[in-house]
This record gives C-alpha cells, structure tokens and sequence, in this order.
C-alpha cells in the first residue's frame, strides 16, 4: 500500500520540476521531499526519477507513475467526499442563532440541504455559544461573532442588511437611500423578537416610536392597513410568508454601518469536516443585496 502524501509528492514534482518548488508547493523541507522520493522508488521497486548533477527528473516511468497518482488521488478524494455527504445526510445537525434572519433562511432552504437540520427556534445570547458548543447542545451556532479559540471557530457565512419600507407618498419615498438620521420621529411597526436588530434601532433612530407585534400575522394586518413604516432585510425577503401584502411601499437600503450585520458559523474544530458539506451550502444560499 503505498501512502497517499507519496504519491503527493510525486504529483506535485511532475507539476512543479524542481525539488525547491515541490518543497515550497507541500510547505515542507526539500530533504524531505528527496526522503519520500527514494522510498516512493523503494516500495515500488521502480526508478522513477533521473538524478543528474544539479538536477533531477522524472523517467518515462516516473511520468506514467505521476498520471495514475493523480488519478488514484482523486478516487480517494471522492471516496472520503463520498463517505462524509453520506455520514452527513444520515445524522441530524443542531443549529441555533443570535438573531431570527439566518433561521428565517435556514427554513426556507431547508428541503434543498443534503444534510438533516435541527433548528432551535429560541435566540442563542453571544455569552451562551462557547457553552452551548462544549456541551453539543448545538453543533453550528451562527452569531455575530468571529471565535478563534482551541477547540471553536468561526467561517464567514454573510451579511444581513437592514432596509426600510416606507408608504410611497412620503417624502423620503423619493431617496435612493437614507440613515437611522433620515428617520427621526417616526412611527414603525416593528416584530418584537427580532434579536440585536431591536437595540440596534432603538439606539440609532432619534425619537422614533416603535409599535411591537408579537406575531408576523399581526404586523402584516397592520401594515395593510395602514402606513407605518416597518423593516426588512436581504434575508426576511426570500421567505415569501415573511414578506407583507402588497401595501406599494418603497423599500430603501440603510446606509448606517450599524444596518449591516455580518453572521458567522461558529462551530467546534473537530466537526469541522463533517459540517462543512452544511456550511457551504449555507454559504452558498446566502442571498445577496436587494
């Protein structure tokens, strides 16, 4: 059985064409390189490399050696691809979040990921994700945070931008963008569990009202019926039932630094490779700016 970091290097040689590039390509020491070699050739019982002085390079053989490497390399690659999808599809991954955007996205995407979710509807605090990791309450939190310790880390999954609707006859209504400023004193009907977004404008817009619902139906009926404005992200628009009838109001970006969030997936590094089929299909379905 011959070891796959061998047939590496041997790959990596006939691809690069000296021993320092090889060296450099696989991040180690040239005698290293030159070690693996010989016994590559040793366990084989075939010379593969022409050593000159000052040079070296592969033999007819040697070259025939390197295309069937390359082609077992990539069997075993789809091989342990192949046994994590199905050890992924077979188990059920916990996730969780600080803030209802990412789970409004993980339902909605949810029949389209290769692997079985778990979604805890109850907001994570940033003080319970170290513990509710160590503890495999839940395997991917996603947060906020960027967490880089010994046994968590972080991937980046996206950004979740704040918009305003307002009724069209306003006279914003007529800006291509406006800040937490423009909005000063107004009214906005607002769903009352919305995680760090509800600081976040309470903070930032002077004067403002805000008119909690504790259900989306509620906030919905309201807004039909009247013209307070309200607030949707790039993330609540791609659930249809999380979007409100057709009231013609005009959406418009908040420009304030404070209206972006960037979310991430923390998680513990020793699933990272179980859960990286999930996350990059998370990744992947992450919407873009509206």
């Amino acid at each position: 059985m011959i070891d796959n970091y061998l047939l590496e290097e041997l790959v990596t040689f006939a691809n690069e064409k000296t021993l320092a590039k090889t060296a450099e390509k696989l991040n180690v020491t040239q005698p290293t390189v030159t070690r693996g070699m010989q016994k590559l050739e040793d366990d084989l019982g075939i010379q593969l490399f022409d050593r000159q002085p000052n040079r070296i390079v592969l033999t007819d053989t040697g070259k025939l050696a390197a295309e069937k490497a390359t082609e077992v390399l990539a069997v075993n690659r789809n091989f342990v691809q192949q046994l994590q999808n199905y050890v992924a599809r077979q188990s059920v991954i916990k996730i969780a979040s600080i803030a209802p955007g990412p789970l409004i996205l993980l339902h909605t995407k949810n029949s389209s990921f290769s692997t079985q979710i778990s979604i805890d509807e109850k907001f994570i605090t940033p003080e319970q994700i170290t513990t509710s990791l160590l503890n495999n309450e839940n395997s991917i939190i996603i947060s906020d945070q960027e967490i880089q310790t010994d046994q968590i880390e972080s991937r980046y999954l996206g950004t979740e931008n704040l918009y305003v609707n307002l009724d069209k006859f306003m006279y914003l209504a007529n800006s291509q963008q406006v800040s937490f400023k423009d909005l000063a004193g107004l009214s906005f009907v607002v769903l009352n569990d919305i995680g760090p977004w509800k600081e976040i404008i309470q903070k930032h817009i002077p004067n403002a009202k805000f008119l909690y619902q504790e259900e989306w139906v509620a906030l919905t009926e309201i807004t039909k019926y009247s013209n307070f404005p309200y607030f949707s992200t790039n993330i609540t628009t791609v659930n249809p039932r999380q979007r409100t009838s057709d009231d013609n109001r005009v959406r418009l970006p908040i420009t304030d630094e404070a209206a972006t969030m960037t979310f991430y997936a923390n998680y513990l590094k020793k699933q990272k490779s179980s859960l990286t089929p999930l996350l990059n299909e998370i990744s992947q379905s992450w919407p873009n700016l509206s």
